[in-house]
This record gives C-alpha cells, structure tokens and sequence, in this order.
C-alpha cells in the first residue's frame, strides 16, 4: 500500500508517491486559483497513480487544526483557510487523508529520517521569503496552545521588525533592490551574494546584516528552547559557507555573554526538495501508529 503525497505552494504544487522506501512518481502542477480547480486538479493527479494508494498525506500552509479540521491563519492560498477542508478532501479521495503545516511537515522528515534522526529535542528554523519553524519535544511536534508553536519568524528582532523581515536572503535581495532603487526582484538573494564577493558595498552590508540577523534569531531560539539541535531549511541553507559564517558570529555572541557551556549545534537540512513530501507522509504514519494519543515513530522511516 502507498501513500500519495502533497505540499500546497503559493506558486506550485508538488505531488510524489511513497512507497514504504523513498518518493516515486514526483511531479507538481501551478497552484490553481481556486478550491474548484484544486480539487479537480489532486483529484487528475490521484486517478493517474499506478499503486495502490492507502490515504493521502498533505502539507499545507497556515495554521492547521486537525480538531476542528480546518486550517486557519493566513497563506498564500487563501482559498484553504475556514472551513472543513479534512472532510472535502476524504469525501474527493473516498481515503483517509492528513494534514499538517508545511514546515512541520518539513521538519518530521528530517527528525525521522534526516538531519535530526535520533534526537528528541530539536528546533527546525525554515529560511524562505519569511521564517517558518517547528519544535520538537521528545521527538514530538510541539504546536502549543493556540497552534503557533514554531512560529519563529513572529519574532521581534530590530527596530519594530520581526525576524521574517530580516532574517531571510529574499528580504536582504529586496533591501538591496530598494537601495539599488530598482523592482524588489530585480535581483536575487544569490545575486546579491555574488555582489558581495565581488566588493559591491551595498550588497556587502546587506549580507552582513542577513547574517548578523540570522545569528540574532537563531541565538534566541537556542537560549529560549534549548534544544540538541538547530536544523536549518530552505533555499539558503544549500549556500556554501552559511553555516560557517553562522557559527562564527554564534561564537562571538557566546563570548560576549561569557556562556560557556556548550556550542549550539546547528545543521543544514538532508531533505530539500523533498522534504514536505517525506514529512506529510510520516506525518500519516504516525497519526495511523497512534496509540493513547501518544505519537509513535512509524517504523517505515526507520
């Protein structure tokens, strides 16, 4: 039996079959602007599946309340948000369905399988155009009492401004489109690095303020959660020397405030691509493993 699996973007939607080993029969089609043509859409793709499909996992923006079966908050695909989505969606695969946040999701990928396997108190920080996260309590996701757990991009950094806003490699490109005095994506994050390296001043400052604010959030989160680890995701966390670069301004910061204890572990992620896939599947393993409301590791991800 396989699971068919979903990750809803704001610009695409990709879609694989998991097979009890790996991924299969990945694909992805651009996000529909309606419920309607969504629906019909998972609907072309699950038809097409040449296994025997057991359920259908999701990963989804937004705030998602497997109690009362919506996802509330807000996305990019404001069409999913406010109503019982669970029950359209068991009703249009005539299957059982899950469903969890996306960088949740992307996070039970890599403590089952990736990055993170074995350790049971970790911090999974997901750098896109905004700051994402989950956090994990003795292997478990930890979604707190209003469904925000992980929500570290929410954080005030500088200036009245979160650590979405200044945290990311998109946000520090668009700053430097703005002082550039050109389109906000004109250029991008990876542009701006190379910039850097080759003396641009601007861009020079503006990497370094990337940095310096990426340290600043990855610093509260170590010293506010304390975990065993720091798994970083998204686009950046591919660039060579950021982890480099990170751990020497961690250290600064660790000499500043004479904390001597230990050095915070901080990984970059094993699943790129794949990882919401791989984790809206584990995440169907383990709700079909609950036993007591207690979350067990499904054993195929072992």
């Amino acid at each position: 039996m396989a699971i068919l699996a979903f990750d809803f973007g704001g610009s695409a939607v990709k879609h694989g079959v998991w097979n009890g080993q790996e991924m299969m029969d990945k694909g992805s089609f651009k996000t529909p602007k309606t419920w309607e043509e969504m629906k019909a859409s998972l609907l072309a793709v699950f038809n097409e599946a040449d296994k025997e499909i057991e359920g259908v996992a999701l990963s989804a923006p937004g705030v998602v309340d497997v109690q009362k079966q919506m996802i509330n908050g807000i996305s990019a695909i404001p069409y999913i948000h406010g109503f019982n989505i669970f029950h359209e969606l068991e009703e249009l695969f005539k299957r059982p369905i899950s469903i969890e946040n996306d960088a949740n999701c992307a996070g039970l990928a890599e403590i089952y399988a990736g990055a993170a396997k074995g350790k049971q108190e970790v911090a999974f920080v997901v750098i896109g155009t905004g700051i994402g996260g989950a956090i994990f309590h003795k292997g478990e996701i930890v979604k707190g009492a209003h469904l925000y757990g992980g929500e570290f991009g929410l954080m005030y950094l500088s200036g009245g401004e979160t650590f979405s806003k200044l945290g990311t490699a998109v946000q520090m490109a668009w700053r430097y489109c703005e002082r550039k005095g050109v389109e906000k994506e004109t250029f991008s994050g990876e542009e701006v690095f190379a910039f850097a390296e080759s003396g641009d001043e601007v861009a020079i400052e503006e990497v370094n303020n990337f940095y310096e604010y990426l340290t600043q959030g990855l610093f509260s989160i170590q010293f506010s959660l304390d975990p065993e680890m720091i798994v970083l995701g998204g686009g950046v966390s591919a660039k060579k020397g950021l982890l480099a670069e990170i751990n020497r301004r961690m250290k600064e910061k660790l000499t500043h405030f004479e904390l001597n204890d230990f050095i915070p572990q901080i990984v970059t992620c094993q699943y790129e691509n794949d990882a919401n896939l791989i984790g809206a599947a584990a995440n169907f393993l383990t709700i079909k493993k609950m036993h007591k409301g207690r979350l067990k590791q499904p054993d195929v991800l072992h």
